[in-house]
């Protein structure tokens, strides 16, 4: 999802370089796209799930709700906001 939402940030922001950050809405932000408010909540929720699994504290209560519905659901949403996110390119 972030290098789908960077290669927007660069060819909007007319830059090469691109922003440097692994925060979903805040690069999706910049990037200047139009999100619905559930698309940016879960952004916002996929970023915090980066998070959560970079972190040893928190990694062991975020392995704890990943249940396989848990995966498959949000596996499934991210999917369709990757396609939406890709025809916006």
């Amino acid at each position: 999802m972030g290098k789908i939402l960077k290669s927007i940030w660069v060819k909007n922001n007319e830059s090469n370089i691109p922003i440097r950050t692994h925060n979903l809405l805040k690069i999706s932000e910049e990037a200047k796209l139009e999100l619905t408010e559930e698309q940016i909540l879960f952004l916002n929720r996929v970023t915090n799930f980066n998070l959560e699994t970079r972190y040893p504290d928190y990694k062991l209560d975020f392995f704890k709700s990943c249940t396989k519905e848990f995966a498959e659901e949000n596996i499934k949403k991210i999917k369709g906001l990757y396609e939406c996110i890709k025809d916006k390119i």
